[in-house]
């Protein structure tokens, strides 16, 4: 949780962005569930697929019930996938609105994002906590894929754009944003108005309004102009992206993404066959898949997929998987009491509406074999009471440096796309680790380690919601895009694998340690947020923030921000480190390099250019 002064908070900067940008702007009935073309599955309530010949007042009944289910509905149980079947959707004169609350998937169901077009908006707006605080901080668990927004409709500071103001675990992939800005912050609702994000991929939009954006990455995208910087704005293989010119503003430019496969995803051929495409690996890419030709990949028919619900026996479910079958889960919350097991190569396991697989009895829910070409992707991974060792392994970790490298393909590497992992906020919850990948090549795509720091009473705590550390990897040639990991108990980061490469990291660090006594070790004060190991030869980061607001004792130190070898094929680029709400020092950005950032600077960073 962001709170109000970890932004760049001055109410009259704030102010005259918002006045800047809006002078300079130019200008329930029931959906079906069980598609055609599917034989007998059936995809359940919470996925409402829509069609062009309904009304336009018809879809507006159905969204809007689901928002104003899910608009406040943080720590809920309630998940959702509203669909969109290839067509165009609203005209200027009833445009579709479409706003999305928590745990709420909005996708088209074409091939390529031109193929559904909604006139209108798909819009995300501050979560108002009270009449003077509406904020996007919490802004949480929501997506939006393929399909194209057309900006039109709403009236007077609402026209002025579409409206995606999130913040951690809300990605945006495949969008065409055509005709009005797209902003990721919500200036037109009471203030403050902070956003904490935030993802997107593959798309293509006209301008961007940034604005109280501390951090953003963007990658193998096009961007029609970016309004401004704050901590930490990444883009890797953005065309019309800003220039390099870390720390003043703080963007992080790479001309290529250095490795990128795109999430699965579902769509409707001109037949009425339902089918997941599954799009082909990339490296050093820039732009988005599908505007100069068809996405590169595979399709898949959706008869070669298990689909499973919270209601599927956990056996079936697993016993499909072994048997080599595709994996699609539907909106829920599945007890998870029994390992899941990826064993095939090229398996797909694709969530829809954020399924969230919640640890029963401190089993590990699910584990990827040693194969290559696996796909995971839009799910949830929360930890039960009984403490788990870690929430999902990619890889066994057998064998250790002599291990079969057979098992890993380059060509072919397995990928998590957007997997979002929580130790409490809903119920209190215990894991060692929450993502462990022993696995070589692989790519972490929008990843999200979260030990809450805030939900339902009795859920977090110190000694409530324990876990040491996010994201451990001790597998070779592993590249992060979209690297999220905030208050673990130690290391929030830790990379012993060869060649990792990461573009854009962020972090908080716990905001609960009780004393200093309790946070130390080594003679080191607190953990760093991003750790490699000391027997790494080569490892590579651009653009990583961490943060430290310790409100249980705000006179806490943490060493380092950063820990790395020092020795020349570990590079560290645009590093910074900030104190948030005077509450907890940094006393270097990395290793010993770096000004200290005190409770007595709020807000402002620390920077590294480049290290060693």
């Amino acid at each position: 949780m962001r709170r109000a002064s970890t932004r760049w908070s001055v109410a009259s900067a704030l102010l005259g962005l918002t006045t800047l940008l809006l002078s300079g702007l130019t200008t329930a009935p029931t959906a079906n569930a069980a598609p055609p073309g599917t034989g007998t599955v059936d995809l359940g309530p919470n996925v409402k697929v829509f069609d062009p010949s309904m009304p336009t007042s018809e879809i507006r009944a159905v969204v809007d019930a689901v928002y104003a289910q899910q608009v406040d509905a943080e720590m809920g149980t309630g998940r959702y996938a509203l669909l969109f079947k290839p067509g165009v959707y609203g005209s200027a004169a009833h445009p579709l609105i479409v706003k999305v609350g928590y745990y709420t998937e909005v996708a088209g169901l074409g091939a390529s994002p031109g193929d559904v077009t909604i006139n209108g908006h798909v819009d995300v707006y501050n979560r108002c906590l009270a009449p003077d605080n509406c904020i996007a901080l919490n802004n949480f668990w929501r997506s939006l894929s393929n399909l194209t927004i057309n900006v039109m409709g709403e009236t007077g500071c609402l026209a002025s754009a579409n409206f995606w103001a999130v913040s951690q675990a809300a990605p945006m992939r495949r969008v065409d944003v055509r005709g009005g800005n797209l902003s990721l912050m919500d200036y037109c609702t009471a203030g403050p108005q902070y956003a904490s994000g935030g993802f997107i991929a593959d798309s293509r939009t006209e301008f961007v309004i940034n604005g109280s954006q501390q951090q953003f990455l963007v990658r193998d995208s096009a961007v029609g102009g970016w309004s401004n910087a704050v901590w930490n704005q990444v883009f890797a293989g953005v065309q019309g992206a800003p220039a390099q010119s870390f720390p003043k503003p703080p963007y992080t430019t790479l001309a290529t993404n250095p490795a990128s496969r795109e999430r699965p995803y579902l769509w409707v051929d001109d037949s009425g066959t339902w089918q997941v495409f599954v799009p082909a690996p990339r490296t050093e890419s820039s732009g988005p898949t599908w505007t100069a030709a068809p996405t590169a990949g595979r399709s898949l028919p959706l008869a070669e997929f298990f689909v499973a619900s919270p209601n599927t026996p956990l056996v079936k479910i697993d016993a499909a998987l072994a048997q080599g079958r595709n994996l699609l889960l539907l909106p829920g919350v599945y007890s998870v009491d029994r390992t899941l097991d990826v064993k095939r190569a090229h398996t797909v396991v694709l969530g829809l509406g954020l399924p969230t697989l919640t640890s029963a009895g401190g089993v590990v829910p699910l584990q990827i074999g040693d194969v290559p070409g696996v796909d995971v992707a839009g799910i949830m991974l929360d930890a039960g009471p009984a403490g788990s060792p870690a929430l999902l392994r990619v890889g066994t970790g057998r064998g250790g440096p002599g291990k079969d490298r057979k098992a890993s393909d380059p060509a072919n590497p397995t990928a998590l796309q957007d997997v979002f992992f929580r130790i409490g906020g809903p119920h209190a919850g215990s894991a060692t680790v929450a993502l462990e990948v022993d696995s070589d090549h692989v790519i972490l795509d929008d990843i999200w380690a979260w030990r809450a720091d805030h939900g339902v009473p009795g859920s977090f705590g110190w000694t409530v919601n324990p876990s040491d550390t996010g994201v451990v990897v001790r597998g070779d040639d592993v590249t992060a895009t979209g690297l999220f990991s905030e208050h673990f108990k130690k290391e929030n980061v830790i990379w012993s694998g060869e060649r990792g490469r990461t573009v854009f990291f962020q972090n908080e660090f716990p905001y609960d340690p009780p004393n200093q006594a309790a946070w130390q070790h080594d003679g080191i004060l607190g953990y760093a947020a991003y750790k490699v190991a000391d027997t790494v030869q080569n490892h590579e980061l651009w653009g990583g923030g961490a943060y430290i607001y310790t409100n249980v004792d705000p006179t806490l130190h943490a060493t380092h921000g950063f820990e790395v070898p020092v020795t020349p094929g570990v590079r560290m680029h645009d590093l910074l480190t900030v104190s948030l709400n005077h509450a907890g020092t940094i006393d270097h950005v990395v290793n010993d390099v770096g000004d200290p950032v005190t409770p007595d600077m709020v807000g402002v960073p620390s920077y590294v250019v480049s290290y060693p």
